[in-house]
């Protein structure tokens, strides 16, 4: 049964999505349906998150707006998803970064940068 569930979940897996990591800033580009339109949205963010793996993996973005943080979950291999741009790298020291939900203001959008 196993075997028959991998085989259908692997034909709906969606290659080149992994392609950031934690603590790295990213752009999503999510498809928003509103009545017959569809348009893209562009949610941006640091990457606080990464969990599962195959087709149930997700990944948590944070950003703050008017002073106040939102963070959004996005399935990794949605089809809602058009594409997931990477604006800047950095290096981080663990695998989940949720302590930067304390931080106010600038320092919350502080993560220390690749080449730095």
């Amino acid at each position: 049964m196993d075997s028959i569930i991998r085989d259908i979940t692997t034909k709906q897996l969606i290659a080149g999505r992994d392609h950031f990591k934690v603590g790295d800033g990213v752009k999503v580009h999510a498809k928003v349906r509103e009545g017959d339109k569809e348009r893209v949205q562009i949610f941006s963010g640091i990457v606080i998150a990464k969990k599962h793996s195959g087709i149930s993996a997700s990944f948590t973005v944070r950003r703050v707006v008017a002073g106040e943080g939102v963070e959004r979950v996005f399935p990794l291999h949605s089809p809602s998803i058009a594409k997931i741009d990477v604006e800047r790298e950095s290096v981080p020291m663990r695998a989940k970064l949720y302590y930067i939900r304390k931080r106010i203001g600038k320092e919350a959008m502080k993560v220390r940068e690749k080449g730095r």
